[in-house]
C-alpha cells in the first residue's frame, strides 16, 4: 500500500520500518530533522510537511499528545484539501480529542480509525504490537494489511473511535498500577536488606510470568530508566486521561489519583525524561532508601 506516516519518534520509527520491510511504500514526516533522516536511510520517502504526507491510500499517525494532534489535523485546516481516504491514528488521545478528530474527519470526508497500540518500542521493532482498532469495519478491512505489518494481533472494538481510546487508557492505567506495585515491593525488599531483583524475579517467575511483568521487573531491579521506552511525563498524561474519563462517567479511580501524585513527585525530582518505570524511585525516596 501507499501510506503516509506522521510522527517518527521511537514508536513511529519502529512501526514505519516494519511497513517498509513488508513492502509498503512509506511517505514520512516528523518535525525532527534527525527523525526524518533516520527513516529516510531506512528507505522511506520524506514528505515536505504533514499535509504532504497526507496522501496515498492511507495515512498513519503517532503523535505525542492532544495538542500535537489538534495542531496537525484540526488547526492546520488541510483535511479538506487532501484526498487520502483513511487516517489511522495510533496515538493515545483523550476522549474529547478523539471525538473532535472523528468529527473533523467526517466533516471533510476522510475516514477515521482510532487504532491505539499496546507495546514498547522494542516490541514494536519486533512486530509484536497489539492493535486496538475502532471505526468503520469496512475501513479497518482496507488497512488490515498495515496492521498485520506492524503488529501480531488486531482487536476490533466496535465502530466508535472512543472505544479504542477507552481501552488504551484503561490498559495504561493497569500497567502503571503494576509498575507502582512492583516499585513498592522493591522498596520493601530493600528495607529488609534483600536484593529487589531477587524478590521481584522470584515473585514474577512464580505468579506473574508474562512479558509486561518481566520487562518492568528487570528495569526496576537494575535501575535502568534511560533511555526511556515510554517517557515518565507521558505516564502523567495517561493518569490524567484516566481521571478525566472516569469523571465523565462518575467512575472513581483512586489508584489513578495516587499515580498522578507520584508522577508529579517524580517530575519534581527531575525524572520526567526517564522511563515511566522511574516512578518506582518515589517509593524508595519515601522509605529513605535512595
Amino acid at each position: 500500500m501507499d501510506v503516509g506516516f506522521i510522527g517518527i519518534g521511537r514508536m513511529g520509527t519502529a512501526m514505519a520500518r516494519n511497513l517498509l520491510k513488508a513492502g509498503h511504500r512509506v511517505r514520512a514526516w516528523d518535525v525532527s530533522p534527525e527523525a526524518r533522516e533516520r527513516i529516510r536511510k531506512d528507505g522511506a520517502e520524506i514528505a515536505n510537511s504533514a499535509e504532504d504526507a497526507f496522501r496515498g491510500e492511507a495515512v498513519i499517525s503517532m503523535l505525542p499528545n492532544d495538542d500535537a494532534m489538534r495542531a496537525v489535523f484540526i488547526d492546520s485546516g488541510f483535511l479538506g484539501r487532501r484526498s487520502t481516504p483513511i487516517h489511522v491514528n495510533t496515538a493515545t488521545a483523550s476522549l474529547d480529542c478523539t471525538r473532535e478528530l472523528a468529527a473533523a474527519h467526517k466533516a471533510n470526508g476522510v475516514g477515521y480509525i482510532a487504532a491505539t497500540v499496546y507495546g514498547r518500542p522494542e516490541m514494536a521493532a519486533e512486530r509484536n504490537l497489539n492493535v486496538l482498532a475502532a471505526g468503520d469495519p469496512a475501513l479497518i478491512d482496507k488497512v488490515q494489511p498495515l496492521f498485520d505489518s506492524m503488529g501480531r494481533k488486531t482487536w476490533r472494538l466496535g465502530t466508535e473511535p472512543t472505544n479504542s481510546s477507552v481501552a488504551k487508557i484503561a490498559g495504561n492505567l493497569m500497567v502503571a498500577c503494576i509498575i507502582e506495585a512492583m516499585g513498592e515491593a522493591a522498596a520493601l525488599a530493600r528495607a529488609y536488606k534483600m536484593s529487589s531483583g531477587d524478590v521481584l524475579n522470584a515473585v514474577v517467575g512464580s505468579v506473574f510470568d508474562v512479558p509486561v511483568y518481566r520487562i518492568y521487573a528487570g528495569l526496576i531491579s537494575n535501575g535502568q530508566f534511560e533511555p526511556p521506552g515510554f517517557d515518565l511525563k507521558l505516564g502523567l498524561k495517561d493518569a490524567k486521561l484516566a481521571l478525566a474519563a472516569g469523571e465523565e462517567k462518575n467512575v472513581p479511580l483512586p489508584f489513578a489519583s495516587v499515580l498522578r501524585d507520584n508522577y508529579l513527585d517524580a517530575l519534581a525530582h527531575g525524572d520526567g525524561h526517564k522511563d515511566w518505570s522511574a516512578i518506582t524511585r518515589v517509593a524508595l525516596r519515601r522509605a529513605g532508601l535512595e
